[in-house]
């Protein structure tokens, strides 16, 4: 079904440059232990309050991206989420991630098959000592089986709805690397403002992240801002449409769906991204409903070839940012040129 489909490249989406905030010792990279200090700590989160006694030496992560934290601080995890979207070479991998591994060496991490779920034989095997899942789906049934397993640091307020810069802060506190996650974010943010730069015309165009299916354009649906793709391109100074302002206060979900018969609301957008392939825009232009909304007629859609790592990157993360930020910029700017 259409909204299954949504759902699946939602968790999934819900990237060589490479970030390195501060120096890291050989242990760190071999998975011996994040150098962290400030133990206990402690972490308030939706699902509970998660103490970790001491510096961990064998960190797993589950959900999406949060593998990146450990590794962009110089940290090998040793086990993960597998990758089954946006992964170019079926290594379950993506890009900037295994760019990263290969330039820290040490041993792969064991990855987890969440096709289904969290499979937490795998995690438990992997005999971690914290679980990051500061950016996830977690229920909490789901969390109360793995802290069995080793403490877990879960999502802030909702599901699928953690900002990049909050899985920074999250995660890096509880490998006890707060500061360096801050510095983390300080640069990122950096790389950020300097892309959108290049573009000042985003700064002034309404932004919506859509998914619109030309098989079945009887409903159309996005991103609100309880889902970092949308907090992204508000956060980078991209105002926001006020239909997106609207339905993100009416509900917890992280997207809206609404009739094509109701898709006047959408008459401020002067800027839809979404998934697709190259014949997206003209099936849309051609659809009598959704071909009216002005960003559609006019041909201001971005278009993120379904499945590549760059429509990937756009779920923004540590070290999809730098790998990632210029090209989808330039797909953003590109888009608002077309005549």
């Amino acid at each position: 079904m259409r909204t299954s489909r949504f759902l699946s490249l939602a968790c999934a989406a819900v990237l060589a440059v490479t970030v390195s905030a501060c120096s890291n010792s050989d242990d760190d990279a071999s998975g011996g232990g994040t150098g962290g200090e400030g133990f206990p700590v402690t972490i308030e989160h939706a699902l509970g309050t998660t103490t970790i006694e001491e510096a961990p030496e064998r960190v797993a992560t589950v959900g999406w991206a949060n593998n990146e934290v450990p590794l962009a601080l110089g940290i090998v995890p040793v086990g993960m989420a597998k990758a089954t979207w946006g992964d170019d070479n079926g290594d379950g991998i993506l890009p900037w991630a295994d760019a990263k591994l290969k330039e820290l060496g040490g041993e792969t991490p064991v990855l987890f098959d969440e096709t289904d779920g969290i499979d937490f034989e795998a995690v438990s095997d992997s005999a971690p000592d914290v679980i990051l899942a500061a950016y996830s789906g977690l229920t909490q049934e789901q969390y109360d089986k793995l802290e069995k397993i080793a403490p877990v640091v879960a999502y802030p307020k909702t599901p699928w709805g953690t900002t990049w810069q909050e899985m920074i802060q999250y995660d890096s506190k509880a490998l006890g690397r707060e500061s360096d996650g801050d510095e983390l974010v300080t640069e990122l943010t950096s790389q950020v403002n300097a892309a959108v730069d290049q573009h000042p015309e985003l700064k002034n165009t309404k932004t919506m992240f859509a998914y619109l299916d030309p098989t079945d354009t009887s409903k159309l649906m996005y991103y609100n801002l309880h889902d970092p793709r949308a907090t992204f391109l508000r956060d980078a100074g991209m105002p926001v449409p006020s239909a997106v302002e609207r339905n993100t206060a009416d509900t917890e979900q992280f997207y809206t769906e609404v009739s094509a018969e109701k898709a006047d609301q959408f008459n401020d957008v002067g800027l839809i991204i979404t998934y697709g392939d190259e014949n997206t825009v003209k099936r849309l232009q051609a659809d009598p409903l959704l071909g009216k909304i002005p960003a559609v007629k006019a041909g201001h859609v971005a278009i993120l070839q379904d499945g590549t790592p760059l429509a990937a990157s756009s779920n923004p993360s540590p070290l999809s940012i730098p790998w990632g930020i210029d090209k989808y910029m330039d797909v953003l700017g590109g888009a608002i040129a077309v005549p």
